[in-house]
């Protein structure tokens, strides 16, 4: 089973395809993961993908699409792939197609899930965390029972990430529209693509999938 799991930052995506790489034994290809991995063990791509930031350029897709042969290969037949930040681009859709073909493997699914952009802002916004021991609150749905004082190790300092603000949630939402934008009629046509509630709790999320990638 190969899928592409969209949705934008704070969607729950990376929970997601972290429960489908526990059940199902599947990887996920995270783009930015793999070219940093690379360029640490100083692989032949690695190297190349290296000198090419250094240079203070965007590494290229033909780059990009060895990494994601050498993995497949490294994986072996029977794994599945989740592709996360991977395609982005009509140019990068049909590479992945050639790159799959050429190991006898398809696209599955492209799932999406969606958001209300205006709730989840509210629900980065809102977010916060025990500075002792990093367990994490919500002004509205989950505040200390104690005013001021952490449930689990009884701390009084909070702190909040300098990105979980309005303007740069609004920023990477509209960042992720732009990317997904391309690709998304591209595997409408084939119908492959599912869209799912992704504002809606946890488990139903996970419950839709597994829907999903047993029809």
């Amino acid at each position: 089973m190969n899928i592409i799991l969209l949705g934008p930052p704070g969607a729950g995506k990376g929970t997601q395809a972290q429960r489908l790489v526990e059940k199902h034994g599947m990887r996920q290809l995270s783009t930015g993961d793999m070219l940093r991995a690379a360029v640490k063990a100083e692989t032949a791509i690695g190297l190349e993908a290296k000198a090419v930031m250094e240079r203070g350029e965007l590494v290229s897709d033909a780059i990009v699409s060895a990494l994601i042969g050498e993995e497949l290969d490294a994986m072996g037949p029977d794994t599945g792939a989740i592709f996360d930040g991977y395609p982005r681009t009509a140019a990068q859709a049909e590479a992945l197609d050639e790159i799959l073909a050429a190991r006898g493997r398809k696209l599955d699914h492209v799932i999406e899930l969606e958001v209300d952009e205006d709730a989840l802002v509210e629900r980065i916004t809102g977010r916060f965390t025990c500075a002792a021991c990093g367990k994490g609150y919500h002004d509205k749905f989950e505040q200390p029972k104690i005013p001021g004082t952490c449930d689990k190790c009884g701390g009084t300092e909070f702190k909040r990430r300098p990105d979980d603000n309005a303007e740069t949630v609004r920023t990477r939402l509209a960042e992720y529209r732009a990317k997904t934008a391309p690709i998304l009629p591209i595997y409408d046509a084939r119908g492959i693509v599912s869209k799912i509630d992704g504002m809606a709790d946890m488990d139903e999320v996970t419950g839709a999938i597994e829907a999903i990638l047993n029809s």
